[in-house]
């Protein structure tokens, strides 16, 4: 047993080593932060257009008041409302833009990722992957907003009985539902030699299941640890959002080197993690 532990953990540090998954992991956390404002622009836009201004005043603003100064929160809260206040038609499509774009380039880092996790060099012109990272920016972006909807907004349904317990339920299977179509699509797509299992695989169960933790551990971190109140505390809710956002694209990234790993094992010719660590033969 002690044996197969310290293959398993040479294997990774070597897959991580070769693979340059730090740096790529680097590369997609850079792109996805500077992302992070136009899209948090484009859900309050979504909000006003959709008229559920109460999501943010009933469900959002009383979890913000023990962690904001009142200055504070009420400076935050005057920028929501103007938003709210006026047509956010425009809005909408510049935020949209913005994410799209810096989305599309978390994208090509993920490019650059998975065709070295496969041992295959990038061969298609720019005129097809910035098309395809566009593509699949708007795909992810799309999921990541109605995950985002679907757990803020059917918690306001949740007062009408049966279709409240429905709703409760409901709205975490719809966000992790688009999230593995995020996952499967960019697993699918993104390297120059395509996956030939789709929809589910060992991989993208982990990046799943693996990124559901580390979400409650920032929600804990955000909403228990970090006094907001504070200039450290303030400090400390960026460094662990840059590390929260770090963390899933590794996590993401040996999503994929477990799926091309447990793959091997099933070719010929080729060792795969079962037979490196003796498992099988």
């Amino acid at each position: 047993m002690r044996t197969r532990l310290r293959k398993l953990v040479e294997l990774w540090v070597d897959l991580f080593a070769r693979h340059r998954l730090l740096d790529h992991a680097g590369a997609m956390a850079f792109a996805v932060l500077k992302a992070l404002v136009p899209l948090t622009l484009l859900g309050f836009a979504l909000l006003g257009a959709v008229g559920q201004r109460r999501v943010w005043t009933e469900t959002l603003v009383p979890g913000l008041h023990s962690h904001f100064q009142a200055t504070t929160l009420h400076a935050i809260d005057a920028a929501v409302q103007r938003i709210f206040a006026h047509n956010s038609t425009g809005l909408i499509v510049l935020a949209s833009l913005m994410t799209l774009w810096y989305i599309s380039g978390s994208v090509r880092a993920v490019m650059g990722a998975t065709n070295d996790v496969y041992d295959c060099d990038e061969t298609r012109p720019w005129t097809v992957r910035y098309p395809l990272s566009i593509a699949l920016a708007g795909a992810i972006t799309v999921c990541a907003v109605g995950a985002m909807l679907a757990v803020l907004v059917l918690p306001a349904l949740e007062r009408h009985g049966t279709l409240g317990v429905v709703a409760s339920v409901g709205r975490w299977l719809i966000a992790v539902a688009l999230l593995a179509v995020a996952v499967a699509l960019l697993m699918r797509f993104s390297p120059v030699r395509h996956r030939s299992n789709f929809w589910i695989t060992g991989g993208s169960a982990l990046v799943i299941i693996v990124w559901l933790g580390a979400s409650v551990i920032f929600r804990v971190m955000v909403t228990d640890v970090l006094n907001f109140k504070t200039a450290t505390g303030s400090l400390a809710v960026f460094l662990v959002l840059t590390g929260y956002v770090y963390t899933s694209s590794i996590i993401f990234l040996v999503g994929v080197e477990l799926d091309e790993l447990l793959r091997a094992d099933t070719e010929p010719g080729r060792r795969g993690m079962l037979e490196l660590l003796g498992i099988a033969r």
